[in-house]
C-alpha cells in the first residue's frame, strides 16, 4: 500500500513556553485559563501566542494589554491587533504557517490532489494556503480545502493577501480560545493534544 503523502511538521507542544506553575496544577486556587494567560511574564505570553498569529508586533500588543477582565475583551483585543497589522508584520505572520495537516484517514486520492494544490498556490503566492476550518466536521475538510484553494487560486495577489488576512484573523481567534481552554486544565496539555497549536487548522 502506498503511503500517504508527507506533511509539514507540527509546532512544538504549547507546554515548552510555559512557566512551570502555568503548565497545570491540581490546585483549583489557580483559577481560570485566562487569569493564568494573564498572570504569565510577557515573554511567557508573547511565545504562546505566537503560537495564534505569528507576528511579533501582534503578540506584543496582545500580552501587554493584559490583565483582561473575560475571554471577549481578549477576543476583542486580539482582532483589532489583527485589523492593525502592517503588511510586514503580515508577511512574517503568513511566513509562520504550514498548510494544514489532514487525518491520515482522509481518502489517499485527497491527500494526493491537495499536496499538488498547496504546491501550485504557494509557488504563486509565497506562502502556505491559510484558511479557518472552525466549524467544519473532519469528513468534510478535504473538500473544503480544494474548494477554497482552486478558487482562490484564481485571485489577484492584493485580494488574495487581504483574503488570507482576514483567515488569519478568525484562525487567532480559535487559536486564543484553545489558548485558555489548555490553560484550565489541571493536567496540562495530554499526547493526543500536543498538536493543539499547529500553525494552520
Amino acid at each position: 500500500m502506498a503511503a500517504h503523502p508527507s506533511h509539514a511538521p507540527r509546532s512544538p507542544p504549547l507546554s515548552s513556553h510555559l512557566p512551570a506553575q502555568a503548565r497545570g496544577s491540581s490546585d483549583p486556587s489557580h483559577g481560570s485559563g485566562l487569569a493564568r494567560f494573564n498572570a504569565l511574564s510577557p515573554e511567557a505570553a508573547e511565545a504562546v501566542l505566537l503560537h495564534c498569529c505569528g507576528s511579533r508586533r501582534w503578540a506584543q500588543r496582545v500580552a501587554r494589554h493584559r490583565p483582561y477582565p473575560d475571554p471577549g475583551a481578549l477576543l476583542a483585543a486580539a482582532d483589532e491587533a489583527s485589523y492593525d497589522l502592517s503588511q510586514a508584520d503580515l508577511g512574517e505572520a503568513l511566513a509562520s504557517e504550514v498548510p494544514v495537516e489532514l487525518d491520515h484517514g482522509a481518502p489517499y486520492a485527497a491527500l494526493l490532489a491537495l499536496d499538488a494544490a498547496h504546491a501550485e498556490y504557494e509557488r504563486k503566492f509565497g506562502h502556505a494556503f491559510v484558511i479557518c476550518l472552525d466549524g467544519h466536521p473532519p469528513e468534510e475538510q478535504a473538500d473544503q480545502l480544494l474548494t477554497a484553494v482552486r478558487r482562490r487560486m484564481e485571485l489577484e495577489a492584493d485580494e488574495e493577501r487581504s483574503i488570507s488576512a482576514d483567515e488569519l484573523r478568525r484562525l487567532a481567534q480559535v487559536r486564543l480560545a484553545d489558548l485558555t481552554h489548555w490553560l484550565t486544565s489541571p493536567d496540562g496539555v495530554s499526547a493526543a493534544d500536543s498538536g493543539l497549536f499547529a500553525p494552520v487548522g
